[in-house]
């Protein structure tokens, strides 16, 4: 058995800043991977890879995302703030490295620097990525900014969804493991996912069966 690591909150912040965000990044496990898209005022689109949504409630269907302190310019908040719209694209192993690539400082538009494909509906302003088999259209609802680091919350309404049919049980579940969508753990490794078991409703009196 290897030795076992103790570090302090001490011992953490001393640690050099890299390496520090690499490893706090990599402590909080898998994560939800999406390209997230919009666009400006003048019509230019944007794509992004975010790592930070979450679900927030479902009636109504509301996801958060967490953006960095908008200490320098934020297209993906920005954009949304200024439009009122965004969308959200899991992402797959079948274009992971273009998905990664969107996090470079791009002058142009990442779709095309990225050769991602966008997407529009009549429903929808902000593009979706053509590529992604999950795609989420949200209006832009709330946003706080968190006064211990300067990280923004953003809170969206989901106002369209598209995914394969095929991929959704009879009482509503989407199995986004078989739509394809990976996930990633800390700032730059991504992994596909393999289902343990999907369990009933968990009661005191009745151990969970497998469904």
């Amino acid at each position: 058995m290897s030795q076992q690591a103790h570090l302090t909150a001490a011992q953490i912040q001393g640690l050099e800043q890299r390496y520090r965000a690499n490893l706090i990044n990599s402590i909080t496990g898998f994560k939800s991977l999406n390209l997230v898209g919009t666009v400006n005022a003048t019509g230019q689109s944007n794509l992004a890879v975010f790592s930070q949504v979450f679900h927030v409630g479902a009636n109504p269907p509301l996801i958060g995302m967490l953006v960095r302190p908008h200490t320098v310019p934020r297209h993906t908040l920005e954009n949304l703030e200024a439009t009122g719209f965004y969308t959200l694209n899991h992402v797959q192993e079948s274009f992971v490295n273009q998905a990664h690539h969107t996090s470079a400082r791009w002058e142009e538009s990442e779709f095309a620097g990225t050769g991602l494909t966008p997407q529009n509906t009549p429903l929808h302003p902000a593009p979706y990525v053509q590529e992604a088999a999950i795609k989420i259209g949200l209006a832009f609802k709330e946003k706080h900014t968190l006064a211990i680091n300067g990280t923004v919350l953003v809170i969206g309404q989901v106002v369209e969804l598209m995914f394969p049919e095929h991929i959704q049980a009879a009482d509503g579940y989407l199995d986004i493991e078989q739509a394809g969508s990976i996930t990633c753990s800390g700032l730059d490794t991504y992994h596909t996912t393999q289902k343990v078991v999907r369990l009933s409703y968990a009661k005191p009196d009745l151990p969970p069966n497998s469904i």
